[in-house]
């Protein structure tokens, strides 16, 4: 064990511990744990089969609908799914101590260059912008080669595992939804909020609990702390005033004096104490999307004082798209096929896909998992942008009737799917008699009930459309 490993086995190895939920995040603690030899159990709702090997015997499993009785722990790890109030309302142990896999690893992070990143879209992209930004910078420089940087949270990758390879002078990048910060007590150097709109009120009791468990994310700051949001959202430029920290903004629409805007060359450019210093054109970009000018701005302004121009052109220009975001999968016949899965709420749709394709020779594949949100606002873009629609999953008839009902006169031809592969051919045969050149999977739903992730969901529109490919190849 190392210094870091040995003083979280010293705070831990008398207390009796459960793991609640088994995803992938305290999947990462039962290794962690395991690893330095203490004891705990695990409880989950389901029947979760682990590919986990554990060298401990004594931990105990406990699946199945009674999953929560008799918990007498002093520690609990919560999984982010699970609601802490589902567990404080157990009348448990007055002392535990309720934790989530981030909470822990800030609780002992070697590190105070920690960079934390939140919103309710375009997250994960600018994440991996300053991530990529501070690797290529410490790389190309003699003097910060030693520094090293590295990447976690809710982008799919737990940072417990990577604690004893984290140094003092290393930079943490973190990505925090808002399951994670709910009960999150974090003092980020820089913290980071992309945006905020409605999403996951089938989680939070209402709109107010999912935005203050957003402005967490900068609330325990100080004046030398530093605070990115984007000007062009009312909901932030309100609660961003209950920082103590120092402000930065990024606008694509207006003017700022501290952060990233455009000129009137559509340079952007970063601004700070009454100086403006032109960075790099909007269209040296390479991800497609106004959205993607937005992340970048917010990455730059995040660690404009740890890189230069240089780092910036070369991660512009060299930057790939993360999966499932607008991501060109294939082309049949002429026509386009586009995942874009990532898109769970209709503001992610309006604002990312449909910025990008602005033509309205369209067929569109969406629906999925009601999280009770309104889809009035999309209907009106479905109906400006939209040739044809396909609708699959739980939302398919609330969708279907927020069209219909919506004052645009122009409509969509409109079809429901009962699965993943009836709407890829059914997109393929009408795009072939409507000459349509773009197909594309945006759902502006979550994919439970369909899928387990968005992943699996966007890798199966994938896959039926290479299949589909392959069937037509072969035909010829």
């Amino acid at each position: 064990m190392n210094f870091t490993e040995q003083k979280i086995f010293e705070y831990l190895k008398e207390k009796k511990i459960a793991l609640l939920g088994f995803a992938k995040s305290n999947q990462a603690v039962a290794e962690f744990l395991d690893k330095i030899n203490i004891n705990f159990q695990v409880r989950d709702k389901k029947i979760c089969d682990s590919k986990i090997k554990f060298k401990n015997s004594k931990i105990e499993f406990i699946f199945g609908e009674s999953y929560l009785e008799n918990l007498d722990c002093d520690l609990i790890f919560r999984t982010p799914g699970i609601r802490p109030d589902l567990i404080k309302n157990k009348n448990l142990n007055k002392n535990l101590i309720l934790l989530s896999e981030i909470e822990f690893f800030l609780k002992f992070c070697p590190t105070e260059n920690l960079i934390a990143v939140t919103g309710s879209d375009g997250k994960s992209t600018t994440t991996s912008l300053i991530y990529e930004l501070l690797k290529n910078s410490c790389e190309n420089n003699k003097n910060n080669k030693n520094q090293k940087v590295f990447l976690g949270g809710n982008i799919g990758t737990p940072i417990l595992p990577q604690i004893n390879k984290i140094s003092d002078k290393d930079f943490v990048v973190l990505e925090l939804s808002s399951f994670q910060l709910i009960t999150c007590d974090i003092n980020p150097k820089i913290a980071v909020i992309t945006n905020i709109s409605e999403n996951h009120l089938d989680w939070h009791k209402n709109f107010q609990e999912y935005i203050n468990s957003k402005i967490n994310i900068f609330k325990n700051q100080t004046r030398d702390n530093l605070l990115v949001t984007n000007f062009d959202c009312d909901i932030l430029n309100n609660i961003s005033k209950k920082s103590a920290g120092k402000k930065r903004f990024f606008s694509i629409k207006s003017k700022v004096s501290n952060g990233c805007c455009l000129d009137n060359q559509e340079y952007i450019i970063f601004c700070e104490n009454n100086k403006n210093s032109r960075i790099i054109h909007k269209n040296e970009i390479k991800i497609p999307g106004r959205h993607n000018i937005e992340n970048f701005m917010a990455a730059i302004s995040a660690c404009y004082d740890f890189i230069n121009i240089k780092n910036i052109k070369y991660i512009a220009s060299n930057f790939k798209n993360l999966a499932h975001r607008i991501e060109f999968v294939t082309e049949i016949n002429g026509v386009r096929y586009y995942d874009d899965s990532i898109a769970s709420t209709p503001n992610r749709v309006i604002k990312g896909a449909f910025s990008v394709f602005e033509n309205n020779n369209i067929i569109l594949i969406a629906g999925g998992y009601d999280k009770n949100l309104s889809f009035e606002k999309l209907a009106e873009e479905i109906c400006d942008k939209i040739k044809i629609l396909i609708l699959i999953g739980q939302t398919a008839e609330k969708i279907k009737n927020c069209v219909q009902n919506c004052q645009n006169l122009k409509k969509p031809e409109i079809y429901i799917a009962n699965s993943m592969q009836s709407a890829v051919n059914l997109a393929y045969e009408n795009s072939l008699k409507n000459n349509i050149k773009i197909v594309l999977l945006s759902p502006a739903c979550a994919s439970f009930g369909m899928y387990s992730n968005f992943e699996e969901r966007g890798n199966d529109f994938k896959n039926h459309v290479l299949n589909l490919k392959k069937i037509k190849n072969f035909k010829k």
